[in-house]
């Protein structure tokens, strides 16, 4: 995994634990933060994490992703190799444009702060073309990510974005 590009976001969010994690396994949480510069597609039947049987490293369903919500650049086979209701996942999702995408999202208690907790999106990912523009693309889309989630659950603070690729050789 050496050309491996690794991202973490991390978020203090002033809103309830369940609050969150209702947000965060939802389609319209999801398509929330996404929103407008991507949207995935996925199966009327599953509103939310809730809504699908999760059996580790098996995929629950094919999603498209589309620029602005109309233009098809990739797609994602939805695959958790973790679920921790109530907690956080991990999912592995096989896509056309990745050699490896990981997306860890996980909720834990603030320690600076009880009424709150942190959002943490851990990102492991491989571009198969375009390494650099996609790392940028990746970075912005979770930083607007985290500003979303900022802005819709009451009144949280947005955490700085740490992004240790830099620390990775390029090729």
């Amino acid at each position: 995994m050496s050309d491996a590009i690794s991202i973490r976001f991390e978020s203090r969010l002033l809103a309830p634990h369940e609050r969150v994690w209702a947000w965060i396994s939802s389609i319209n949480g999801i398509a929330a933060e996404l929103w407008p510069f991507l949207r995935m597609t996925s199966p009327k039947r599953v509103q939310s994490l809730a809504d699908v049987q999760v059996e580790p490293g098996v995929r629950l369903f094919r999603s498209y992703l589309l620029l602005f919500g109309v233009v098809p650049i990739d797609y994602s086979d939805m695959t958790l190799l973790e679920l921790t209701l109530g907690i956080g996942f991990i999912e592995q999702s096989p896509m056309g444009s990745m050699t490896l995408w990981r997306h860890e999202r996980h909720i834990a208690p603030c320690p600076s702060a009880p009424d709150a907790v942190l959002l943490v999106d851990q990102l492991t990912l491989q571009p198969r073309l375009a390494r650099r523009l996609t790392g940028w693309f990746v970075r912005h889309l979770f930083a607007h990510r985290h500003k979303v989630l900022s802005d819709n659950l009451d009144g949280a603070e947005q955490g700085a974005p740490v992004d240790v690729s830099a620390s990775r050789p390029r090729r």
